[in-house]
Order: structure tokens, then sequence, then C-alpha cells
């Protein structure tokens, strides 16, 4: 069926104008001539939000969002709570439950808004996972040309073999120039982000324009259907060395996921959100969604050098005072500015990167990494799991957070987040963990936990453990070379330590003797270790059978 008689079918969608599956300078170009919006706290609701820089069209585009939505809407985020779903869904927080009924007459009156504006909508065609045996293909509608470029970036094009796609296809409504009154529209507040599973529709309203939206609404999707076909979802990056060895890392934000991943001697499979299925590792997209808030650019050569790339996108990345974007080099840009958001973001096609693994998968994995940025400086550089050990740190989830980096942080912060992304784990995350246990038993693999965060002292008083060791500890362990080793039993945290590791100082390896203050880093410890158990608790996972060592 022509994609135009589907919308119109599916969504009652008759009046408009589409503008379907543009290439990226024609998406470059319209974005410049048709999006706009508000960039501004007090600014109109019509000021251009897409602009050039020197390089014009070879250039990237710079699109700035709503003030108030520089990242997700977490506050507004829904799925319809149909019968067959209200079971399995994981409520919370960061996925509320949405009326039926209200959802309903709120797409009547969003279709209605479109075809009364007689609107012009962008469409882009593109699939969310390289495997055509679970892969999704998935249509973004929208007001906005940048949104149709970002959809273009992020996702796979040119995936062959998927059965009965018209069946399985999600569609996306983005609609920035609507915007809901909560009285009537049973949402919270002007704006909404809602997934219909029932009917495969993705609803996106209001002053909802950041770019993440268009991607992690499908994660959250495809978290919820793969384990309907018993296989698992994951927010992690993976790479493939020579020996098609795979190694999947989780983590959360500030871990080290995306830059541990990158490595010259290693293919890149994704950096983001995959799936391990019965063909092995499998990349959810066709792209990358960088930070970009103080970018190393000698440590990250790859996203320094697609800054320049043609279709490309930065956004929230403010312009320098006193110079005009359309004078401005990207390579100019302050990448320190976070006066618009400390959240400023850049996508970019995953060919950017010249070692990408062919067709973005890899086997099985031989190694799971569990990432963890310690602040607190307690944690060992590097853990030997156990399945119980796993199980029980995979969700939990847990990293920290700096002293400043948010208002009102004055000293590191445990932050739990189960299976290293709860905001878009859209079933609880027994689920999830059950699969992995699995599926790591089924292939034998191997675990650790590596800590990129501190030692002999918590932030602000001991050294953040070197890249260099970090990455000496993780080769190690990728290599096999710490199978088998001597190890210690940690006393609080009940981890097995290795003795030894190539390239690593033998008094690192357990974190108590880089602390000159034995007694200190005693107490410090056992407030994380009981952080730990608060969470575990309090989340209801010490009903799961889980027998922690701590």
């Amino acid at each position: 069926m022509d994609f135009r008689a589907e919308l119109r079918q599916r969504l009652g969608l008759d009046t408009v104008e589409y503008r379907h599956n543009l290439s990226r300078p024609e998406l470059f170009r319209a974005a410049l001539d048709n999006d706009r919006g508000r960039i501004r706290p007090d600014g109109p609701d019509d000021e251009p939000k897409a602009w050039a820089t020197k390089l014009g069209v070879d250039g990237p585009l710079v699109f700035y969002s709503d003030p108030s939505c520089t990242g997700r809407p977490v506050a507004d985020t829904f799925a319809v709570a149909w019968p067959e779903v209200e079971d399995k869904l994981w409520w919370k927080a960061d996925l509320q439950r949405f009326n039926p009924d209200h959802f309903g007459r709120l797409l009547e009156r969003v279709v209605a808004h479109l075809n009364r504006r007689q609107s012009t909508l962008f469409v882009q065609d593109v699939t969310c996972g390289w495997d055509p045996a679970y892969a999704v293909p998935y249509r973004f509608v929208g007001e906005y040309a940048t949104h149709a470029l970002f959809a273009q970036n992020m996702f796979a094009s040119g995936v062959e073999g998927v059965t009965n796609a018209a069946d399985k296809r999600w569609t996306m409504l983005n609609v920035p120039s609507f915007h809901c009154d909560p009285d009537r529209d049973g949402t919270l507040s002007q704006r909404a982000v809602i997934m219909d599973i029932r009917n495969r529709i993705g609803l996106v309203l209001g002053r909802a324009d950041y770019c993440g939206i268009v991607k992690k609404t499908m994660f959250t999707v495809m978290n919820y259907l793969l384990p309907e076909i018993d296989e698992l979802s994951m927010h992690c990056s993976a790479n493939v060395g020579d020996h098609d060895d795979v190694a999947v890392l989780f983590g959360l934000s500030g871990t080290g996921k995306t830059t541990l991943s990158a490595d010259p001697r290693r293919q890149l499979i994704g950096d983001d959100e995959h799936a391990w299925t019965a063909d092995g590792v499998s990349n959810f997209e066709g792209g990358c969604y960088a930070k970009l808030i103080d970018l190393d650019k000698e440590a990250e050569p790859v996203i320094a050098a697609a800054l320049s790339m043609p279709g490309t996108l930065i956004e929230n990345v403010p312009a320098l005072p006193g110079k005009p974007l359309a004078e401005t080099d990207p390579q100019e840009l302050d990448l320190t500015d976070g006066s618009i958001t400390e959240n400023t973001r850049f996508s970019y096609p995953l060919d950017a990167n010249p070692n990408v693994a062919e067709g973005a998968r890899g086997g099985h994995p031989e190694t799971i990494v569990l990432l963890t940025a310690d602040a607190f400086g307690v944690l060992p550089p590097i853990s030997l799991l156990d399945a119980e050990d796993v199980m029980y740190h995979f969700v939990s989830g847990f990293t920290a957070k700096l002293a400043g980096t948010e208002v009102g942080v004055t000293e590191p912060q445990a932050a739990f987040s189960a299976c290293y992304g709860s905001p878009f784990m859209a079933r609880k995350p027994p689920v999830y963990a059950d699969i992995l246990a699995r599926k790591m038993k089924s292939h034998k693999a191997r675990c650790v936990l590596l800590n990129t965060g501190w030692s002999g002292g918590p932030y602000g008083q001991g050294k953040r453990i070197s890249i260099r060791h970090t990455r000496a500890l993780l080769n190690a362990a990728l290599a096999g070379e710490l199978d088998n080793v001597a190890t210690d039993t940690h006393d609080i945290f009940g981890l097995r330590m290795p003795r030894s590791c190539p390239g690593v100082p033998a008094e690192i390896l357990d974190p108590r003797q880089t602390w000159a203050d034995k007694a200190a880093y005693d107490a410090q410890a056992r407030e994380l270790r009981d952080m730990f158990r608060q969470n575990f608790t309090d989340k209801g996972f010490d009903q799961l059978g889980i027998q922690p060592a701590m």
C-alpha cells in the first residue's frame, strides 16, 4: 500500500502535503526554510530553529530545541494502558499510564489539527534493527525536517528480509505545533510523548522537540518487543575483535561506554542500543548520538571529524559571541559552553566511523562488561563476577553523580538505574536479567565490573583511574587473561579482585591500599554497600532470590 493511503487509513490524514524520504541535502535545506518554533525562554514561536554554519550544506545542521526541552521529557512520557499490556509494562515515573479513551480522542484532535492547517509533513522510512529476524520498520511523520534528518542519521536503511513489514511498522506522529490541554486531553502538561503498543503509534506533541525523543521512544518500544520473543534488548555499546570475539559494555552516562568501545583494534558494532538474539549481537541504530559538552577532540577524533561532515546534526551548542553561525566553522564552536544545556548533542551516521563491523552485527559475546564510575573511590578498578554477582549489579545499575554536575550536588551521590537504562526499560528489570543470565550461561560469557571512577579517595580528594590503566584492564579481560588469575575477595563488597594484570600496577587493584586513611576507606565502603542494599530492597529486587556477596 502507498504510504499516503496507509497514513490516511491508519490516522485519517487526508489534506496534508508530504515530503517523503528526502535526501540529507534536501532535508538540510528544508529545515532552514521550514522549521520554526521557540528557541529562547521568552522568545516567540516563529524563530528559525535550524541553522547552517560557514560550510553550508556541506557541513552540519545546527538545531535548537525548545529551551524547556533540552532532554527527554520523562515526566510527560506515557504508554496507553490497554488491558493486554497493563501487567507487562513497568509503570514508573518515567513511563506512566495513559487512558485509552483519552488517547483515541487526543489522536483524532491532532489529526484534525494537521488537516485543518493543511500541514507539510516530512516522512522518513527507516528500520530499527539490522537483523531482519526482529527488525521493526519505523516511519517518522513530523512537522520538522530536522527530525526527519535525525531519523535518517540514527536508524538503518536498506535492511532486507523483514517479513510482514506493514504489520510490524511503527509510526511516529511528531507535532510540535499541537499544544495539549491537560483538562481536556488527559495529559500532565501541554506536551506529551505517548506510545500506543496495540496500534504501533508513537505520538509526540507540543514543546517536546528534543531530537533524542525520536530515538529513545523507539528504544523503549524495542525494549517491550524483544522479550516477547525471548530475546534481549540492551542499553550498551558493543565491538568485535580480530578473532570475532564480541564484547558488550553496559553503562550509564559518563562511565565510558562510548569511549571504551571505540578501540582502533576492534570494530564498532554500535555505541548505545543493541539486541542479543539467537544470531548474536546487532545494533538497533544506524548512527550515533554523542554528548558534545567538553569534548576532547584528541581523545574522540571520530566525533571531532564528523563535526564538519555534511548531513550531521549539532544540537543546542550556542553560537560564538558576536559571530553569526553562518560565518562560523563548526570546528570553532565552543564545546565547553553549557549555557543552553549541559546536554549538548551531536548526531552522525554510523559510517562516519571508519571502523564499523559489517552490517553493524557480530556473534555471541564472549565478554560482558558492567561499567561504573565510582566517585566514592571505593570499588575495585576491576572485579571478576560470578553469575549471582552479575544479576545483582545488572539490576542495580550503579554509578555516581559528581559534585557540581547538578545544582545542589555538593558531594558524590549514588545513582542506580536498573539494567543500566531504567527510563527506557519497558518491562520490569527481572525480565531482562533472566534473559541475560540464560544467554550468558548458554554461551559461556565471562563478566567483569569495570570501575572508571576514582581511587585513593573520593572525587575531589583521590584521582580518577587513568584511561591507560582502564584500557589495560579491559584488554586483559577481553583476552581472557584474567580468567584464571589469583584473586582476593573484598572484605566489604565480596567482589573478587585479581592480584595482577599486565600493564597495571598491582597496588591499585585493591582500592583500600590506595587510601592513606584505611579507616576512612572502610567507612566510605560500608556507606556505599548500605546504599546498594537499600536500593535493592526499595526496588523490591530482594524478592528475586538473588543472594549477593555484599
